[in-house]
């Protein structure tokens, strides 16, 4: 007897020795401030592997609203009386994102043309063309049989229209628009953490000394032209306290335990870019099925962002109060004045009318939108359910001789010449220069295979049964033309040594289609169409370098991170 209590009293002695071997192991190892792989410490102050361990979420940037991801039906199920026959219904799935709460306004924009027109000054000759290429086009608003000039000489700099959505903006205006945005915001984010010197990015810019994200991330003393009493390591001047988490002025940002840093990717401050939502987050966005619960929302048969399928409020206190801004009618822009009008004949306030379901405003009405698509009359749901886009050109920085990445400068600048002959910079100086991706990127992959994919699976050698992916790149581009199924006019607009605008226009008769590669979607209704376009499924196109009086564009964001910030069930 003696010797079973002995025994058992040792094996019990060894079950606790292990229990609080492996109990101290795995509290060591779920330290945030310690490898999981290693053991070695993380955010030591002497050095080492510097990571945001403590992040909890992104930020929410200026202006957004969290939309969360889901399925949805995308396009219609009922018959399409324009016969246009391009939005087949067909399940999607979309990531969470954020969005605009409203569109774009005239005060948003004049705050890009103000910024562009202190640092790079019109009046020089190196940047002239970089202010009136960025300026909308105010002429949008004449009629040949109308007076319009009111709008004309007020509509974008006059006060009383600061809060209306900004028309005018061509597609390529909307895109340089988001990554000016993405700029501004980040270098915000950064001066606030103490990364940056307080002000700098009023006094302090200039041409040859701007703020890029991306040159921040890849090279920190090249941001603001190398100078090292901007560009700051560690936190130095910053409000914030020090940062457990991502964040806002009540959640600030993760700090660096080393104080000798600059901030990085890892950091967890730096923001996605803004950029504008693709086709299937907007028409996801706009339809918010979120709050739906009488339809069934899988065959997306709700017609407008709002529940029901009227144009009129159905609650006691607004009953018959229009739900958006759109044309009623015939020479009908608003209604009867002081009974049945919306508010507006042309655009009209932002927030002027109720939010969907995910508090976005106007997502059917005031004016349509840009969307980041290529067009093309059919969705190919068979190549792409998740996160479904046409228009990717992949692109790389680009490294010089000394192995270290180039900086767009005013030399390198690129500027396009479009249709109008207006005259657009795509790039910035202080900016990392791009280039196409080539062979290194592509080879042997078989998720990509070349730099520009707007045209995968749509008339070339790839749409084909027969289609090898192993195939040449160079095979493929001989077979381009071979099996193109557009024709659309190719107009050639191009200045010479001089400033003389030569204009080479396309006067075939055999094309047969509008439709290429530089045309993109706009979604939604507008102060000039009629109810059936505030579907959110309706869809149509328009070029990408000109602009109109009734489409304008809000900005989007990728969510990083969970799906939402739901808590974790609990388990069982």
């Amino acid at each position: 007897m003696k010797v079973n209590k002995i025994m058992t009293t040792k094996l019990l002695l060894s079950l606790l020795i292990v229990f609080s071997i492996t109990t101290g192991c795995s509290k060591k190892s779920s330290s945030k401030n310690s490898s999981t792989a290693t053991g070695w410490k993380i955010n030591d102050k002497k050095g080492g592997f510097q990571y945001a361990s403590n992040f909890k979420k992104q930020e929410t940037g200026p202006g957004l609203v969290m939309v969360e991801g889901g399925t949805f039906t995308m396009g219609k199920v009922q018959d399409d009386v324009m016969h246009d026959w391009n939005n087949t219904p067909n399940q999607q799935h979309v990531q969470s994102f954020y969005m605009d709460e409203t569109e774009v306004t005239n005060m948003m924009y004049m705050e890009y043309l103000d910024w562009l027109k202190r640092v790079f000054p019109p009046d020089q000759e190196n940047y002239k063309n970089i202010y009136e290429g960025a300026s909308p086009d105010t002429l949008v608003w004449r009629n040949r049989l109308g007076y319009n000039e009111t709008m004309t000489n007020n509509y974008l700099r006059h006060p009383a229209y600061a809060s209306y959505p900004v028309v005018g903006v061509n597609w390529i205006q909307a895109v340089e628009f988001s990554k000016w945005r993405t700029e501004r915001v980040n270098e915000n984010v950064l001066e606030r953490e103490g990364f940056l010197k307080k002000d700098a990015k009023v006094l302090d810019a200039k041409a040859d000394a701007t703020f890029s994200t991306e040159t921040y991330l890849n090279a920190p003393t090249k941001a603001f032209g190398g100078d090292e009493k901007i560009v700051l390591k560690g936190r130095k001047n910053s409000k914030a306290k020090p940062a457990k988490t991502g964040g806002t002025k009540d959640q600030p940002a993760t700090e660096s335990a080393q104080k000798n840093v600059y901030a990085q990717r890892s950091s967890g401050l730096i923001l996605p870019e803004y950029r504008l939502p693709t086709e299937a987050e907007w028409e996801y966005a706009a339809a918010a099925d979120v709050g739906q619960r009488e339809y069934n929302i899988y065959k997306g048969q709700k017609k407008y962002p709002w529940s029901g399928t009227y144009t009129r409020s159905g609650k006691r206190k607004v009953r018959g109060d229009q739900l958006a801004n759109f044309k009623q009618g015939k020479g009908d822009y608003g209604g009867i004045a002081g009974w049945s009008d919306d508010g507006a004949d042309i655009t009209n306030v932002v927030k002027s009318y109720p939010p969907n379901d995910f508090g976005l405003y106007d997502m059917a009405g005031n004016v349509a939108e840009w969307v980041a698509d290529v067009y093309r009359p059919i969705v190919d749901d068979e190549a792409s359910d998740f996160n479904y886009f046409r228009g990717n050109v992949y692109t790389k920085n680009k490294i010089g001789e000394d192995g270290k990445a180039e900086l767009v400068t005013t030399e390198t600048q690129v500027f396009d010449t479009l249709s109008n002959g207006r005259i657009m910079a795509r790039n910035l100086p202080g900016q990392l220069a791009q280039v196409p991706v080539d062979e290194k990127e592509t080879y042997l992959r078989q998720n990509f295979d070349k730099s520009d994919e707007r045209n995968y699976r749509d008339g070339d050698k790839q749409s084909t049964r027969y289609f090898d992916f192993g195939s040449a790149e160079e095979e493929d581009a001989k077979n381009k033309e071979k099996h193109k199924m557009y024709d659309s006019p190719v107009h050639n607009v191009t200045t010479d040594s001089l400033g003389n605008m030569i204009r080479k226009y396309d006067k075939s008769n055999k094309r047969t289609t509008l439709v290429n590669d530089n045309v993109r979607v706009y979604k939604g209704g507008s102060w000039r169409d009629r109810a059936y376009w505030l579907d959110p499924a309706q869809r149509r196109y328009f070029p990408q370098d000109m602009a109109t009086d009734y489409i304008g564009f809000r900005c989007a964001m990728s969510r990083v991170g969970p799906k939402a910030d739901k808590k974790k069930r609990p388990r069982n």
